[in-house]
């Protein structure tokens, strides 16, 4: 994938933006009270070249994957992480079919899943276990032509709308060697799904998936058997650089609305913002923001200059949603009863604070792998 111009990142920026505000902003408080949002949106995102970013460009793919994070970043801007978070499953779902998949499978599963017109999901964490991906216990027999699946994923967001999930399966014996990623549709007999209720990201189906049975071709396999821990932790760099650039726009958005009500809201006879405590809360948020958007500019540079980060990767996903966290309480404070009400971005975005801290690796798994990237 190639690098893009500065004029080309400012016209994918202004597309991203766009959309998002026409499409997304005047529906947002009315899809996560119902919890859901129109499968329609998927196909109007693909028409305006949002889900292909970092792509194969032989299936309307374009640029570096690494720019995949301008998207979180807008999507976050505009407190829309719920709407994005079903959206973006693209970015986790189908890169591994991208890069090792046969031709075979890129050929029955991308070009309808970069077009809106189906939909895919990851399945990695099971109901027994989190962060431990070594320790899985989804099994995938082979009988003849075919894998027989058997066993749970759980939080898996698209869980309910998929067409297709990238799954980590095991074909071998236990830790880390004896994992593999198979591509299972959602209509083969004996797969099951039951939705999840959440703190935040509403707007955004999250289910368990069960396997029970499931007779799934051997051509689905991406890359060798056996060997698919790799190929998940290669994809999670990805994952958890998107979402630091989520949450660092989600706290961009509660500075912004925080000035904008503090220059509106008078107390004690005077406005909010001519308060030196208030004044601060709004410097610190801004300090803080300041220092992960450096971070990421420069990670996006090295990453599209073809370097592999993982250690800053880390630093910077735990970065953002401390900033995200600090910003979204920080917010809400200023706001008073007013960021208690549903409906309000900042109150929104307080609900999504924990779902970024944990998922794509949890704060305590990111400082430790980063401490063993270093040689710590």
């Amino acid at each position: 994938m190639n690098a893009l111009g500065a004029d080309d990142l400012t016209a994918l920026r202004d597309t991203i933006a766009r959309f998002v505000r026409e499409r997304v902003v005047p529906h947002l408080v009315e899809w996560d009270e119902a919890g859901t949002f129109p499968r329609s949106l998927y196909e109007e995102a693909a028409a305006a070249g949002i889900l292909q970013v970092g792509l194969p460009e032989e299936y309307g793919g374009f640029g570096h994957w690494a720019y995949r994070a301008i998207v979180f970043h807008e999507f976050g801007r505009a407190a829309a992480g719920g709407v994005w978070a079903s959206l973006a499953t693209v970015t986790i779902g189908a890169p591994p079919i991208a890069l090792y998949g046969s031709q075979d499978l890129k050929q029955r599963v991308l070009p309808d899943v970069l077009a809106g017109r189906r939909i895919i999901a990851l399945g990695v964490t099971e109901p027994g276990g989190g962060s431990d991906v070594a320790a899985l216990r989804t099994t995938a027999r082979r009988d003849g032509d075919h894998y027989v699946v058997n066993g749970a994923k759980t939080f898996i967001t698209s869980g309910i709308r998929a067409d297709w999930v990238t799954t980590a399966v095991r074909t071998g014996g236990r830790g880390q060697r004896g994992v593999s990623l198979l591509v299972i549709p959602t209509r083969t007999p004996g797969f099951s799904a039951t939705p999840l209720k959440k703190m935040g990201w509403w707007p955004s189906d999250t289910a368990t998936l069960h396997f029970d049975d499931c007779r799934v071709p051997v051509g689905n396999l991406v890359g060798r058997e056996n060997e698919g821990l790799k190929l998940i932790f290669e994809n999670f760099n990805g994952e958890r650089l998107n979402i630091g650039a989520g949450a660092l726009g989600a706290a961009e958005c509660c500075l912004a609305d925080a000035v904008a009500y503090a220059r509106e809201r008078s107390t004690f006879g005077r406005r909010l913002i001519e308060h030196q405590v208030i004044r601060h809360k709004l410097v610190d948020m801004a300090m803080n923001i300041n220092g992960c958007r450096a971070v990421l500019d420069v990670l996006l540079d090295r990453l599209v200059a073809g370097e592999s980060p993982v250690a800053e990767i880390c630093m910077f996903k735990n970065q953002a949603t401390l900033c995200m966290e600090h910003c979204a309480r920080e917010a809400v404070q200023i706001f008073g009863g007013a960021g208690f009400m549903r409906g309000v971005n900042v109150e929104r975005i307080y609900r999504e604070v924990r779902v970024n801290a944990i998922g794509g690796g949890a704060e305590e798994i990111m400082r430790d792998l980063a401490a063993k990237q270093m040689g710590w």
